[in-house]
C-alpha cells in the first residue's frame, strides 16, 4: 500500500469560462500530509525502510518536512527534519504532530541542509527534499493518474522551487509518449531560479529569495531539471507575488480549497488568462498544495 492517495481530477468550470479552454485540476493539495510530495518521498522513505536505514533525515521549513515525517510514522522509522530559522512555528507544529524531531538551523534551507547532510553520514539516510531519481519517479504516478483516467492534455501547468515536481512531470509525460506535451514552469519574481537560468543557458544561484512563496525557495533549481529544459518543451512564467496571492483567493472561492502562494503561482497563469495559454485547448494544472498557509495568512498577504 502507496504512502500517498489517488487524487482527484476535476474540470474548472470556472478557470475553463475565464480561459476560453478546457481547464482540468489535479488536486494534490488533498494528499494526507497536505502536498503532492508524499508521492516521491514517501516512494524514496519505503525504499530506505527497506534497507534498515535507522532514520530519516531531511531538511525543509515547509511541505517535504510533512511528507517525510508523515512516511516515517506511518513506517515506524524515526525522522529528524532540520529547518532553517525562517521556518514558522505552525509548520514546525505540523512536523512535529507526525512524530518528528525538529532542529532550527541557520537562515536559509541551504544551511539547514548542510547540517542534514552531516547528520546523515552517523544517524541515518538523507531524504533530499527534491533532487533525488526516486522523488522523480515517484511524481511521475501523478501523470499515470491523469492518463488513465482518459485526460490526455495539450499543456501542463506546475509551480515550479527547486524543480523536483518538475522533473516528475517530464518523466510522467515521457513514459506515458506524451514527448510533445509542453510543460509550463511557473514561478515568482523572487524565487525564478528556473527562468533565470532558462534565459540565461547555464544554471544560476540567485542572491536571496524574496516574496511570499517561500516555498518555492531555492536560490538555484536542480541541474537535472535545468538539463531537462533542454531536451522537453518547457516554457517559463513569471507572476507577481500579488498575482500568486490573488489566485489563492480566488482559488479559495471558487473551489472551496485553500493552499499556498506557491502554489497559487501555477494558478495564476490561469486566473489572469494569460495568452501563453492560448495555443492549447486542454490545459491541466497542478494544485501541488500547501498545508501551513492560513486563511488569516492568506488575507494578510491580500492586505
Amino acid at each position: 500500500m502507496s504512502l500517498h492517495i489517488n487524487t482527484p481530477l476535476i474540470e474548472s468550470p470556472v478557470l475553463s469560462t475565464l480561459t476560453g479552454r478546457e481547464v482540468y485540476l489535479k488536486l494534490e493539495c488533498l494528499q494526507p500530509p497536505g502536498s503532492f510530495k508524499i508521492r516521491g518521498i514517501g516512494l524514496l522513505c519505503e525504499r530506505l525502510k527497506d534497507k534498515g536505514v535507522p532514520r530519516f533525515i531531511s531538511s525543509s521549513g515547509g511541505n517535504a518536512g510533512m511528507a517525510v515525517a508523515y512516511a516515517g510514522q506511518k513506517l515506524g522509522v524515526p525522522v529528524t527534519v532540520v529547518v532553517p530559522q525562517t521556518t514558522t512555528e505552525r509548520a514546525q507544529r505540523i512536523i512535529q504532530g507526525f512524530g518528528a524531531e525538529v532542529r532550527v538551523h541557520g537562515a536559509s534551507w541551504q544551511e539547514a541542509h548542510e547540517l542534514a547532510e552531516t547528520l546523515a553520514k552517523t544517524q541515518g539516510a538523507l531524504v533530499h527534499p527534491f533532487d533525488h531519481p526516486v522523488l522523480w519517479e515517484g511524481y511521475a504516478s501523478l501523470v499515470d493518474e491523469i492518463i488513465t483516467s482518459g485526460c490526455v492534455p495539450d499543456a501542463m501547468i506546475v509551480s515550479v522551487g527547486g524543480g523536483g515536481l518538475y522533473s516528475g512531470i517530464v518523466e510522467g509525460l515521457r513514459r506515458n509518449g506524451l514527448l510533445s506535451v509542453p510543460v509550463f514552469a511557473v514561478e515568482t519574481e523572487g524565487t525564478a531560479s528556473f527562468n533565470t537560468a532558462m534565459n540565461r543557458g547555464a544554471l544560476v544561484e540567485l542572491d536571496a529569495i524574496r516574496g511570499v512563496a517561500t516555498s518555492l525557495g531555492a536560490k538555484k533549481v536542480a541541474q537535472h531539471a535545468f538539463d531537462l529544459h533542454t531536451k522537453h518543451p518547457t516554457r517559463g512564467i513569471v507572476v507577481s507575488d500579488a498575482q500568486a496571492v490573488s489566485a489563492c483567493s480566488r482559488f479559495l472561492d471558487d473551489h472551496r480549497l485553500l493552499v499556498e502562494p506557491a502554489c497559487g503561482a501555477s494558478l495564476a497563469p490561469l486566473y489572469e488568462a494569460l495568452p501563453e495559454l492560448a495555443d492549447f485547448k486542454r490545459i491541466v494544472g497542478v494544485v501541488c498544495g500547501g498545508a501551513t498557509v492560513t486563511a488569516e495568512q492568506l488575507r494578510s498577504y491580500s492586505a
